[in-house]
């Protein structure tokens, strides 16, 4: 499991209409052992050195964003493209924690093929361990 960092904690301690879907956001990456950093003002987790994942809010949503996610298997048709001028990101977008609460394990199973880190957490059960990726994305891809 990943550990907090202190320099990204103002984050999701600052007031936020988010704040609930962020601490989820923050348990369910952390379980699946990233580096935790702050980047563009935003939590921004790692892994061997790359991107993987970043959380962000807006008006109308939460979102977590895969920087490679085009590249990325998406069999669940999660993950949007922000722009039609964004390139390789992805985002996952969400309204409420209940919904991140009911994807848990999809977002780990995401994140397990975007980093090559195996998810580990509190409600994980068996059928967890199935999940597998169509198409692995490399840290070193694109």
């Amino acid at each position: 499991m990943g550990n907090t960092n202190p320099k990204v904690d103002f984050f999701f301690e600052k007031d936020s209409q988010w704040s609930k879907e962020y601490d989820k956001l923050r348990k369910i990456v952390l379980a699946c052992g990233l580096d935790e950093q702050l980047k563009w003002g935003q939590p921004c987790y790692m892994h061997g050195g790359s991107n993987i994942v970043l959380i962000h809010g807006f008006k109308e949503y939460c979102a977590l964003l895969f920087f490679k996610g085009a590249l990325m298997a998406d069999g669940e048709g999660l993950l949007i493209q922000q722009t039609a001028n964004v390139q390789s990101a992805r985002q996952m977008r969400f309204t409420d924690v209940k919904e991140i609460t009911k994807l848990a394990i999809t977002i780990k199973s995401y994140i397990r093929c975007h980093s090559g880190r195996r998810c580990r957490a509190e409600g994980d059960t068996e059928e967890s361990g199935r999940i597998r990726c169509a198409r692995r994305v490399s840290a070193s891809a694109g």
